[in-house]
């Protein structure tokens, strides 16, 4: 499982035109969910996700976590992260997990970021989304669950 946080200051989906997501300060998340991922991944990520501290404090150091400033998680679908390019000009995405389980997966993610405090918003899993942001920094990491 892989999940990109971009530090936001907004973000925002639309699918066929309609904004369907949104959120404030905080964390755009793209997640992309591998076959064989489990529960635990996800936890794993959500956790990380919601305790790293890359939110600025008084002295603008990062050393603040999404709880600590009260901020907000939008969470995309992406199974296009889990693309293999290393041979030829097309991606391949047979690392990604069967759309069910990426689906169940993603949600429950989602969910556990929620349980922790976290006001979250989600696209639309599998639809055509337009993600909207502006980018704070930028700061954008990369997490893989071991």
């Amino acid at each position: 499982m892989k999940a990109v946080l971009q530090r936001v200051r907004e973000a925002s989906v639309e699918v066929d035109g309609r904004k369907v997501a949104e959120t404030g300060p905080g964390l755009l998340v793209l997640l992309g969910v591998e076959s064989g991922d489990s529960d635990a991944e996800a936890e794993y990520l959500a956790q990380k996700s919601v305790d790293l501290r890359i939110f600025a404090d008084e002295n603008g150091k990062m050393n603040r976590s999404l709880l600590e400033i009260g901020g907000q998680a939008l969470v995309v679908s992406q199974f296009t992260l889990l693309a293999d390019w290393r041979k030829g000009r097309r991606p391949g995405f047979t690392r990604a997990a069967a759309p069910d389980e990426g689906r169940r997966l993603y949600e429950h993610y989602a969910s556990c970021i929620e349980q922790k405090g976290v006001t979250v918003a989600t696209g639309v899993f599998g639809a055509d989304m337009k993600v909207s942001l502006v980018n704070d920094g930028p700061v954008t990491l990369l997490l893989e669950a071991p």
